[in-house]
């Protein structure tokens, strides 16, 4: 057991670790207070800690040059992260503690972690190494207050709710100490992506793991800090602030969850602390040019319109949007032109309806007029400025029946359906009450889901009876080739991808809507993934 050393002066550095023994503790003669006086060093004695040595891993840590006035709830907090917290001890005279986690393993991905990344409690870096002691033997009647927030912690991991009744007020661990915020965006004009969330609340705290997701047709996030603090000062600055320019706004609360628990590092969710997390099954992974550009980035370009708050690096925002297509063009609010220009197009091939298909993806096409006099050029109205911004960067250049588009905005600011009684041999079509429309509802699944032309489709609304061999079949009947596919695990959805983006765009153009049997009309849409 350890001994008790009296030659050793107060104040003078032994081993990495001062962890007071089991034996002392628990003692018959021990109680709190004679410890505390012994950690503010008000005592001759001192209890002999961990040699220096090279640290294996344990599941207790050590936590040095905390600050004075930190709490038992903030240094729990640093470990929530990782894995269930079973045991704490803080050692406030000496601006120390241990933490226990409920494993080793959860131990080791923390240390990892930290040594990458330095925390900070209260704009103050603190520092963690594995403690030679394997496990924290407190008698919890001589660490009450500690162990009543851990209880409280505890409680809340459990039940998903606040903490009542069992511990004082000021430990309990209410939704408004929490490191996790719960962020809705309103008026969501512009999709918002995982990593645009990331840039944005890193500026107040080291974030530890985002979820997004979509409930009652709105986008959601739980994005976890690793410090209730920083969450608290994320949410006075940001909450009712906008992402772009007049919208994106966010309306932010703190969650009661405590800890996220993310399976996949994907588009949709991620965990910083743990970059070994597969994509999941139909996922795309995260790009790894664009964790890069997001790592190296430093200085700070505010996104056009966007308030000062939301200042986003230039860089990594231009990979955002390259990756996810989500950042319109700098200059043009969401009040700009709706009218887009279209031409050098195939007169022979073009139609209102591949046109209204082709830019439907990127926004709702309102109306389609085909010039008379210059069949190669065509007036598209989109549903707003945003819209026709989005189309306009994302397919201007690209090939539609063999010929490279140009698409530009139009000094038109409405397309003018013909005269009643007039026959414009089909050229002018009114699409306002289509059904196919895929972004009416505001904050649907496909604000998320807007990506450029790329060889490889997203296909869903598959009927179960449907083979991958009928896929292939209908989609090589385009006119292109399928180099490979891959259905989703509940069969609904696949990924196929042709040869060349061209013929995608021309497999989306004939096949989005088609019905494939029992009524199904299949949905096509552009992938950002590769299989």
């Amino acid at each position: 057991m350890d001994g008790i050393v009296t030659d050793v002066p107060v104040g003078v550095k032994r081993g990495s670790d001062e962890l007071l023994s089991g034996s002392v503790l628990n003692g018959p003669n021990s109680n709190m207070s004679s410890v505390v006086v012994t950690a503010n060093g008000n005592d001759n004695k001192k209890f002999k800690g961990d040699d220096k040595m090279e640290a294996t891993p344990s599941r207790v840590l050590h936590i040095r040059k905390l600050p004075g006035e930190v709490t038992e709830t903030e240094v729990i907090a640093l470990g929530l992260p990782f894995g269930k917290v079973t045991n704490i001890l803080m050692l406030k005279g000496k601006n120390q503690a241990f933490l226990e986690l409920a494993t080793e393993e959860a131990a080791s991905t923390m240390v990892n972690y930290y040594t990458t990344i330095t925390p900070h409690l209260r704009n103050q870096p603190i520092y963690i190494q594995y403690s030679n002691h394997k496990e924290l033997k407190i008698d919890s009647a001589l660490n009450q207050r500690a162990q009543a927030v851990l209880q409280a912690v505890t409680a809340v991991q459990t039940s998903n709710s606040t903490v009542t009744g069992t511990a004082a007020n000021d430990n309990s661990v209410s939704s408004a100490q929490s490191p996790v915020l719960r962020i809705i965006i309103d008026n969501m004009y512009y999709p918002v992506t995982l990593d645009v969330l990331h840039q944005i609340f890193s500026k107040f705290g080291t974030v530890l793991k985002i979820i997004t997701f979509t409930k009652n047709n709105q986008f959601q996030a739980l994005l976890q800090y690793g410090d209730p603090v920083n969450a608290q000062q994320a949410k006075l600055a940001l909450d009712g602030q906008n992402i772009y320019n007049a919208c994106c706004t966010l309306r932010i609360d703190f969650s009661k969850l405590v800890n996220l628990n993310v399976k996949y590092n994907n588009d949709k969710s991620r965990d910083y602390t743990r970059p070994d997390l597969p994509s999941g099954d139909g996922q795309p992974a995260l790009d790894p040019a664009i964790a890069a550009a997001f790592a190296k980035e430093t200085s700070l370009l505010a996104v056009p319109g966007a308030l000062s708050p939301l200042g986003i690096p230039n860089a990594a925002a231009a990979a955002a949007a390259a990756a996810a297509s989500r950042v319109g063009m700098h200059g043009v609010s969401t009040g700009g032109n709706t009218v887009l220009l279209v031409s050098n197009l195939n007169e022979e091939m073009v139609s209102p309806q591949s046109l209204f298909t082709l830019f439907g993806v990127y926004g709702d096409v309102q109306r389609v007029k085909i010039l008379y006099n210059k069949k190669d050029s065509a007036l598209i109205q989109m549903a707003d400025g945003n819209q026709s911004q989005l189309a306009m960067s994302h397919l201007n250049g690209q090939k539609m029946y063999g010929k490279i588009i140009r698409v530009t905005l139009s000094k038109h600011q409405t397309v003018q359906l013909p005269r009643e009684g007039l026959d414009d041999q089909g050229l002018t079509k009114d699409f306002s009450n289509s059904p196919l429309h895929r972004f009416k509802k505001p904050g649907s699944k496909n604000f998320q889901n807007i990506f450029p032309p790329s060889a490889t489709l997203h296909l869903s609304n598959i009927p179960q009876n449907i083979t991958e061999d009928d896929l292939r079949t209908l989609f090589t009947n385009t006119g292109g080739n399928v180099k490979a596919f891959k259905f989703f695990q509940d069969h609904k959805m696949a990924l196929l991808q042709m040869s060349t983006v061209e013929e995608a765009i021309q497999a989306l153009i004939d096949l989005h809507n088609y019905n494939i049997g029992d009524n199904h009309h299949l949905r096509v849409s552009f992938s950002k993934s590769t299989i």
